[in-house]
């Protein structure tokens, strides 16, 4: 006779819990906005420094490369400080950067700003994954991913249409020197309230720091997880690039409705986002991951193979696919925390932040080499980047389902499992 297993009930967040997703979930805000501003301000900094769509193109990859640069370079010793003064670290340097980016008065300073902010900002994402990881229990990381997540739907909707407003205003460099300001007071919080993250430091640690890193990326598992992030990132920078004039030139959609579609579609997914996270917690992340897959799949298809669209159906289409967007991200995120040991959480998520940067700007290079332009103004084979996320996002469904068998049966059993 089958034993019953009743299932888990959902642990509750202490009150410092939710403090920290907060401030966790402000910090991913502030780097994420910082990153997509540039491309809707490239119509106005392009003339302003004189340059042309290719030196704004490196700029814009600059950041990119330099992020996943720095992931490297600092996973080795990433487990060996309190991760609260590591964040912080890197925190200061990236508002730094984006000071300087709103101070830059010509290309190769902005350039040099660019990678700078790269270099410190790509690494908080990863400490903020760790963090995460450590003060939160398994049961409850999909609802803390879930919250996270909402930055990048919180960035599309406040965050480009103020920085294009203050632009539009004043200068190209306002949004900047704006971000920076708001970041200064968002890092003196976390200076305060966050508590040290250190429990990792009374474990056993590698001399070596070289060590470290080759135990981390030769771990098969580990190996696993970061093809997995690799796949999954190469889809959707293969689409973003491209989305917006998709959009306007391919489905018939002015200049002036654009913003629109990214607002709506950003505040459903501010909704959406932490209830994703509760029912990965309540039914299972892989069976969320699943779902969202198979939901990305149909709509994506659907998204590339469209004709001229009425604004009230593109909008109810390009929901729909963030929302199975958003369906693989945060339950793949909170099976992805369970993979590293405590000890070396730094390092790969550090590692991992390295791969999606340079998978990411790997695949909007590939992208451009797919998707041409006809004398009209329209994209062409935009179907067939389609056709790919397809296929990169059935080979990672495969791989994460390895990782989750994988990682279960590594896991130690609890004395009353049966």
């Amino acid at each position: 006779m089958t034993k019953h297993v009743p299932k888990p009930v959902p642990t509750p967040f202490t009150g410092y819990q939710k403090t920290v997703v907060a401030m966790l979930a402000f910090l991913q805000f502030a780097v994420i906005l910082d990153f997509m501003l540039m491309s809707p301000l490239g119509a106005v900094i392009m003339p302003a420094l004189h340059i042309g769509p290719q030196q704004f193109g490196l700029v814009v990859s600059a950041y990119a490369f330099s992020a996943a640069a720095s992931g490297l370079l600092t996973a080795g010793f990433a487990d060996r400080f309190d991760r609260k003064q590591l964040l912080l670290f890197f925190y200061a340097g990236f508002v730094l950067g984006t000071l300087w980016c709103g101070l830059a008065q010509s290309y190769e300073s902005l350039l040099a700003a660019r990678i700078v902010t790269g270099l410190f900002g790509g690494v908080i994402g990863s400490v903020v994954l760790a963090i995460a990881t450590d003060l939160f229990l398994p049961q409850q990381r999909g609802r803390v991913m879930g919250l996270i997540q909402t930055a990048f739907a919180a960035s599309q909707v406040l965050g480009i249409p103020v920085g294009i407003y203050l632009s539009n205003q004043w200068n190209w460099h306002v949004p900047f020197t704006a971000m920076a300001a708001l970041g200064l007071a968002g890092g003196l919080l976390v200076a305060w309230r966050l508590q040290p993250v250190d429990a990792h430091l009374g474990k056993p640690q590698e001399h070596s720091a070289w060590m470290h890193l080759f135990h981390t990326v030769t771990e098969r598992r580990y190996l696993l997880a970061f093809a997995t992030t690799a796949l999954l990132t190469t889809g959707g920078f293969m689409l973003m690039p491209f989305s917006s004039a998709y959009v306007v030139n391919n489905l018939g959609i002015d200049l002036q409705h654009l913003p629109t579609v990214y607002l709506i579609t950003g505040l459903c997914t501010i909704f959406v986002g932490p209830l994703i996270g509760k029912v990965a917690d309540a039914v299972g992340k892989f069976r969320v991951f699943m779902f969202g897959t198979a939901l990305t799949i149909t709509m994506v298809l659907i998204y590339t193979n469209l004709g001229p669209t009425a604004l009230p159906v593109l909008i109810v289409i390009n929901t729909v696919m963030f929302i199975g967007i958003f369906s693989r991200m945060i339950p793949f995120q909170a099976i992805v925390s369970t993979v590293p040991a405590q000890t070396q959480r730094g390092s790969f998520n550090a590692i991992s932040a390295s791969v999606q940067q340079l998978s990411g700007g790997l695949a909007s290079v590939v992208a451009g080499h797919i998707v041409t332009q006809s004398a009209g103004g329209q994209l062409q084979h935009f179907n067939h980047v389609g056709y790919v996320m397809v296929g990169t996002s059935l080979v990672g469904l495969a791989l994460l389902w390895r990782l989750h068998r994988d990682t279960k049966a590594a896991a130690v059993p609890q004395p009353a499992a049966s």
